[in-house]
């Protein structure tokens, strides 16, 4: 009976720690599926316009969470989720570093939006160029472990340029024996550090990291927007119809709920994003009846290198006609082209 009741005991403990095994067991995958969409009214505050027009204008993002056995199961008969290999998400940064990026490609995207929507309201705004964001630092870059992922460099050798080509400028004209001083903030803090240069894929000098500008705008109408936990660069389109919204006071919903997602360029124009078959599952979920997609023209040459060989707009029209029936998918490649419709279209 005592042999019995162990037998019992030792094979209930096994199920129970397979279980959560299967449950808890961190895999070095992730799982893409539908996040939400989200009124945007939550996220842009605007003291002296407030958005009293009917209708709303929503962001729309994907969930992403890293895999267990169990969910990674569960992903494969999901028609929604997509499962992708850990150095795909993160690039091959750890989780802290990822979600800082994503931070500030959000943070990014804001700021461009603010500036794209004030421009088109044509009200008053200034943009101060900070310097050159740090993505990623090379391995082999003699500033590797000296600068770090979030740092921004403002100075070479003592000298602030106004966008990121004056430093890659600058940099190509030095020799590979020379030793530059770059200065940069590290969590508020300015800081220098002295080191060699590298040759760059394309031959010239430089010091090995990924960038991209950080900008700072500044407005005379206030205005503040907050994203919450919503990161990356996919929102700056809506964004700025949200703030155009309320600069302009603009009858642009006609009492509609519009999604829709993309970057926003210093240009206007508007960049393509992933995930954009969960964003569309996510904004019929929340009643959208219109969606803005990124269009770009679909020539061999794009589809080559299109996730799934579809552009953004192609695979949210199909999925849309399968998973969000009335939906309308729109396609637009600027700003002024998604302003133009919705004052076209009631």
């Amino acid at each position: 009976m005592k042999k019995r009741r162990w037998g019992w005991w030792l094979g209930g403990a096994i199920v129970i720690i397979g279980l959560l095994v299967m449950r808890f067991l961190p895999l070095n995958q992730y799982i893409e599926t539908p996040g939400t969409a989200d009124n945007l009214r939550d996220f842009v505050t605007m003291p002296t316009r407030p958005d009293k027009r009917k209708g709303d204008f929503m962001i729309t993002s994907v969930y992403q969470q890293q895999a267990t056995p169990i969910s990674w199961l569960w992903a494969h008969v999901d028609p929604h989720a997509t499962i992708y290999n850990e150095q795909e998400v993160t690039g091959g940064e750890n989780q802290t570093t990822y979600n800082k990026v994503q931070g500030f490609y959000m943070q990014s995207a804001i700021n461009q939006a603010i500036a794209t929507a004030y421009k088109a309201a044509d009200e008053q705004y200034t943009r101060q160029y900070l310097g050159i964001y740090v993505l990623d630092v090379s391995k082999t870059s003699h500033f590797y472990h000296k600068i770090q992922v979030g740092d921004t460099v403002t100075k070479i050798d003592g000298v602030h340029y106004d966008s990121s080509v004056g430093y890659q400028k600058a940099l190509a004209k030095r020799k590979l024996s020379d030793k530059v001083a770059i200065t940069y903030t590290h969590n508020g803090r300015e800081q220098t550090t002295t080191a060699g240069l590298i040759r760059l894929p394309d031959g010239r000098s430089g010091i090995g990291i990924t960038l991209t500008d950080d900008v700072k705008v500044s407005t005379k109408i206030p205005v503040e927007v907050n994203a919450g936990q919503i990161g990356g660069p996919s929102g700056g389109l809506m964004f700025s119809l949200q703030i155009y919204q309320q600069l302009t006071n603009q009858n642009l919903r006609h009492g509609q709920k519009i999604a829709g997602t993309g970057t926003i360029n210093a240009d206007g124009s508007v960049g393509e994003i992933g995930g954009i078959d969960k964003k569309i599952v996510a904004a019929h979920k929340a009643g959208a009846k219109i969606f803005f997609a990124p269009y770009l023209k679909p020539s061999k040459e794009v589809l080559k290198y299109e996730e799934g060989h579809k552009t953004n707009y192609q695979l949210a029209k199909e999925t849309a006609k399968k998973y969000a029936p009335g939906m309308k998918v729109v396609p637009v490649s600027s700003f002024d082209q998604a302003v133009k419709y919705l004052q076209t279209h009631k």
